[in-house]
C-alpha cells in the first residue's frame, strides 16, 4: 500500500493532482482545500490512503494527518463514497468539521456536493461520539502544556492542536472548560467543552 508521495506537482485537476515522484506520475485525487496548497512545478508531499477495488486503485491525498483520518471516518458511514468525503473536507477544513459534527450542524455538512439532509444525519449520529478518537489518531502532535497543564487537559489540548486549532485556542478553550467541569472530568469531556468553548466558526465559502 502507499502511504506517502512526495515529489514535484505535474499537473493539477478539478478534484485530482499529478505527483511525479522520480519520473513516475501519481494520479492522486484531492480535497478543493488539499489542492488549492499545491503548485504546478513545485514539491509537495501528499499522506495517502489506498483504494484497492477489482478493476481499479484509486489514490487519495491530504495535507496531513487530521485530514485523512476525517476522509477515513466519513467514508466509514455508510452512503458516504470517497467522492463525498472529498467534498466535505473541500468546504469545511478539520477544525470546522469537529464543530459541525459536535454541534448536530446538518446544514454545515449539506454545503458539500452530493450531501443532503438525510446522508447528513446519518453522518453527525455516527460520528458525534468519535471526535475524540478522531483528533488522537490525526497525529503526534503534543502541545506544550502550559499553564502546568497535564493529563486529561493537557490531552484535549493535543487533541484540539490535532482537530486544526493553533496551541494557544486549544490551551484557553481548554483551561475554560477546566473551570467549569468537575475536577475529575475525562478527556472526551475536556474535548467537547473546548469545542463549545471555541465556540463556532465562520465556515469559509
Amino acid at each position: 500500500m502507499i502511504a506517502k508521495l512526495s515529489g514535484l506537482v505535474d499537473s493539477l485537476g478539478g478534484d485530482w493532482a499529478v505527483v511525479d515522484v522520480s519520473g513516475v506520475g501519481y494520479l492522486v485525487f484531492c480535497s478543493g482545500r488539499c489542492l488549492n496548497r499545491l503548485t504546478v512545478g513545485e514539491a509537495a508531499s501528499l499522506l495517502i490512503d489506498t483504494h484497492v477495488r477489482e478493476d481499479h486503485i484509486h489514490l487519495y491525498g491530504f495535507i496531513d494527518t487530521a485530514e485523512r483520518d476525517w476522509f477515513r471516518s466519513l467514508t466509514a458511514v455508510q452512503g458516504v463514497g470517497a467522492k463525498a468525503g472529498l467534498a466535505i473536507l473541500g468546504v469545511l477544513d478539520t477544525g470546522e468539521l469537529s464543530q459541525a459534527v459536535m454541534a448536530e450542524d446538518r446544514n454545515a455538512l449539506c454545503r458539500a456536493a452530493g450531501v443532503g439532509p438525510k446522508l447528513a444525519t446519518r453522518i453527525l449520529s455516527e460520528l458525534k461520539g468519535k471526535v475524540g478518537d478522531i483528533a488522537f489518531g490525526a497525529g503526534a502532535f503534543a502541545a506544550p502544556a502550559a499553564g502546568g497543564e497535564s493529563g486529561a487537559a493537557a490531552d484535549a489540548v493535543s487533541a484540539l492542536v490535532n482537530l486544526g486549532y493553533n496551541p494557544s485556542q486549544a490551551l484557553a478553550a481548554v483551561s475554560r472548560a477546566v473551570g467549569k467541569l468537575k475536577p475529575e472530568a475525562g478527556v472526551e469531556a475536556l474535548i467537547r467543552g473546548g469545542l463549545l468553548e471555541l465556540g463556532p466558526r465562520e465556515y469559509s465559502r
